[in-house]
């Protein structure tokens, strides 16, 4: 096996916020690879996250962010399983975060299933008749492909968990809280969420 030095592991932990011996598992198994060793602990966070899905969350925080000289902000419920990790420095970073990110990105929705069923069907209906405007004459199942593709960008722009992160777009809000799931050990539920923007009169 190879040997992995300790600044590499430090490095990863720093980028990754994952604790040390799983970093230095993750170098090892990825040959000293960084980019490979933080795409395994993303993995297996996932996993980690998918197997705390059924853990009942009721503790937290609501967290506030105040943006622009206070034009703009935002109040988030965020949960975990105990006030152990609620009061925990990198649970209170994640939930300034998440703040931070439906006061920056503006979204409607926590998730795809909190959209209204009518909400969706218009929506799905709006595309559907772009995508025949533009594509005359195409089959039917490849303009079906076509809506789904641009729903998902609905998604994307309109619920918190599949945004871009702010922080960094290359991966989406469902995955960072996915990988303090990781970190903490415990499952972690963004509830809901509240935006103000000072003369806003409603969306």
């Amino acid at each position: 096996m190879r040997v992995v030095p300790a600044s590499k592991v430090k490095e990863l932990r720093e980028r990754t916020g994952a604790p040390m011996m799983d970093c230095k598992r993750a170098l090892e198994d990825a040959g000293g690879d960084m980019e490979r060793a933080a795409t395994l602990l993303r993995e297996r966070g996932q996993l980690k996250a998918e197997k705390k899905a059924g853990r009942t969350a009721q503790e937290g925080l609501v967290e506030s962010y105040i943006h622009l000289s206070g034009r703009i902000g935002a109040l988030v419920e965020i949960n975990c399983e105990t006030d152990f990790v609620a009061n925990t420095e990198d649970f209170h970073n994640l939930a300034h975060d998440i703040a931070m990110q439906v006061a920056a990105a503006n979204p409607r929705w926590v998730s795809p299933e909190e959209v209204p069923a009518e909400v969706l069907e218009a929506e799905r209906e709006t595309l559907r008749r772009q995508a025949e405007a533009e594509n005359p004459g195409k089959p039917a199942a490849i303009v079906d492909r076509i809506v789904e593709g641009r729903l998902k960008k609905f998604y994307e722009r309109e619920c918190l968990l599949q945004q871009p992160f702010i922080k960094n777009p290359d991966v989406t809000v469902e995955q960072v809280v996915k990988d303090a799931i990781a970190r903490l050990g415990e499952q972690i539920v963004v509830r809901r969420f509240a935006r103000f923007e000072r003369g806003e009169t409603g969306r």
